[in-house]
C-alpha cells in the first residue's frame, strides 16, 4: 500500500512543473504522502538533531556543504526528501540513480557528465537510492569521483552502512543516521495533510480515536500515516474519517523488520539481551515481533539453544533441553505451530536462573590452549589398546574410578603444567549453587 519513496519525485527535467522554491510538483493524482513531501527545509519534520544550525545536513540542503554522506534511517523518515532538497540547493545539478536498476555502466556515464559539467564550474550531487544494494564492483566505481569531488554523493539505505556499504567509501562520506519520527511528528505531518492545499484541503473531519490509531500503527512512519489517512478518506462519504474507516482500511500495521538488514540484527541482539536480562515479557515482544515478520524459526531456535549454554548453563541444565526440544518440534510439526514450542522456550529461558559460568570456562581453557599450554597426556591416561602399549608406559598405573565406593579417587588428569588450574567458576544461582559444592569436594578428593 505504501508508495515507493522516489514516486513522482524525480520527474524528466522539462516536463514536470515546479514551484517557486524549484522543487518538482507533485501530480494532482499522486499519492498523498507524495503530495505532502516538504517542499522547503521549515516542513522537514523530526531529524532535529541533524539540521541544527550548522550542522552539516543543514549545510548541505542550505547549499554550502560539501561532504558525500550517506543517510540511513528507518522507511518514512525523510532520507528521500532531504536528498531532493539538497539536490535543489542553489547552483547543483542533480542526477538520481536507483540501485535495484542502475549498473556500473550508469554510473561512469554520470561520472563522465559530472566531470564535464566541472570544466562549466557546476557542481553534481548523485543521488543513489537503496545504495546498499550496490555490488562491491559499482561501488568501487564511485570513490574517486567522490573523493576528487567530481560528485557529490548522496546515498539512502534503509540498512546500516558498516555492513553495506564499502569501507573506502564508507570513509570519504559522512554517516547521517535519520531517526524514526515521534507521536508528535507524525500527528503534526496528519494536521497538515488535513488542511493543506496538496493534501485534503480541509474537505474531512477526522475523530479523534481515528488520528491515535494512524498514530499508533505508522510507528514513526510519515509515509505509513499518510497512506493509511489517505485510505480512509478515500472511504469517508460522509465527510468524516472515523476510527472505524480506518480500522477497515488498514488492515494491519506492517512489522519494521528486514530480515536482510540490520533490523534482523538488531531485533534478535534485543531477543537475546531480553533473555539473558530474564525481562520475560520483553523477549516475548521480541518473538512475536520475529515471528509476524516471517523470520526462519529454525534461526530463532539455534539462538535459544546457544543461549540456554551461555547464559544458563548448569544454573538450570534442563533449559538446554527445552530449548532442543524446541529446535526439534520447529523440525518435526514446523509453522504455524512450533511458534508455540519457540515461546515454551522463551519463557523458560528467561525466567531460568542466569549463569556465565560454562561460556567463561571454555573461554579460560581456550585461551591456554591459545597461549601453547597443552602439556604431553599423563601417561596413565593415555590409549593402551594396542600391541606394545604397556612397553611404552601408556596406560599404566591408572585407577578405574568405578573401583573406588564413592566412584571417584585421587588421580592426576591434566596436563603437569595444568595441575591446579581451576576454569569452571559455578556461581551460587539455581543448581549451580550444588554443583559449586560438589565441584569443591571433588576437586579436593581427585588434587589429593
Amino acid at each position: 500500500m505504501a508508495a515507493s519513496d522516489g514516486d513522482g519525485l524525480f520527474e524528466v527535467p522539462g516536463t514536470a512543473p515546479t514551484s517557486t522554491e524549484g522543487m518538482p510538483r507533485s501530480r494532482p493524482d499522486s499519492p498523498l504522502a507524495v503530495r505532502m513531501r516538504p517542499a522547503s527545509l521549515d516542513e522537514v519534520v523530526g531529524q532535529d538533531h541533524l539540521l541544527g544550525a550548522g550542522a552539516p545536513l543543514r549545510r548541505l540542503v542550505e547549499g554550502s556543504g560539501a561532504a558525500s554522506v550517506l543517510l540511513y534511517g528507518p522507511p518514512g523518515t525523510g532520507k528521500t526528501t532531504l536528498a531532493s532538497l539538497i539536490s535543489h540547493a542553489t547552483g547543483r545539478r542533480f542526477e538520481a540513480l536507483s540501485a535495484l536498476s542502475a549498473g556500473v555502466k550508469e554510473v561512469r556515464a554520470v561520472i563522465d557528465l559530472a566531470r564535464r559539467r566541472m570544466t562549466a564550474g557546476e557542481q553534481t550531487v548523485l543521488f543513489i537510492d537503496e545504495v546498499h544494494r550496490f555490488s562491491k564492483t559499482q561501488q568501487d566505481a564511485l570513490l574517486a569521483a567522490v573523493e576528487n569531488r567530481i560528485v557529490l554523493l548522496v546515498g539512502a539505505t534503509t540498512e546500516n552502512p558498516s555492513f553495506s556499504v564499502v569501507s573506502p567509501l564508507l570513509s570519504r562520506s559522512l554517516v547521517l543516521q535519520l531517526q524514526s519520527l515521534t507521536e508528535a511528528n507524525i500527528r503534526t505531518l496528519l494536521d497538515r495533510a488535513m488542511r493543506d492545499e496538496r493534501g485534503l484541503r480541509a474537505e474531512f473531519d477526522i475523530a479523534d480515536d481515528a488520528v491515535d490509531h494512524i498514530v499508533r500503527i505508522a510507528a514513526g512512519d510519515a509515509r505509513r500515516a499518510l497512506t493509511a489517512l489517505e485510505a480512509a478518506s478515500e472511504a469517508a462519504a460522509d465527510g468524516t474519517i472515523t476510527l472505524e474507516l480506518v480500522e477497515a482500511s488498514v488492515d494491519k500495521a506492517a512489522v519494521r523488520y528486514d530480515r536482510a538488514g540490520d533490523q534482523h540484527y538488531d531485533v534478535i541482539s534485543a531477543f537475546i539481551k531480553s533473555m539473558r536480562g530474564s525481562d520475560v515479557d520483553a523477549a516475548l515482544h521480541y518473538l512475536a515481533r520475529m515471528i509476524t515478520a516471517g523470520e526462519d524459526p529454525r534461526f530463532i531456535a539455534r539462538r535459544l539453544v546457544i543461549l540456554a549454554s551461555e547464559d544458563i548453563g548448569m544454573a538450570d541444565p534442563t533449559a538446554l533441553q527445552t530449548a532442543t526440544a524446541a529446535a526439534t518440534a520447529v523440525q518435526l510439526i514446523g509453522m504455524p505451530e512450533a511458534q508455540l514450542a519457540l515461546a515454551q522456550a522463551t519463557i523458560h529461558l528467561a525466567t531460568a536462573p542466569k549463569s556465565g559460568a560454562v561460556i567463561a570456562a571454555l573461554g579460560k581453557a581456550m585461551a591456554d590452549i591459545s597461549a601453547g599450554k597443552a602439556g604431553l597426556v599423563p601417561p596413565h591416561l593415555r590409549d593402551g589398546h594396542y600391541a606394545g602399549a604397556q612397553k611404552l608406559g601408556n596406560a599404566v598405573g591408572y585407577k578405574y574410578p568405578h573401583d573406588n565406593p564413592d566412584g571417584v579417587l585421587p588421580q592426576q588428569y591434566a596436563p603437569d603444567e595444568l595441575v591446579g588450574v581451576d576454569y569452571y567458576q559455578p556461581t551460587d544461582h539455581g543448581v549451580e549453587r550444588e554443583i559449586g559444592r560438589r565441584v569443591e569436594k571433588l576437586r579436593r578428593i581427585v588434587r589429593g
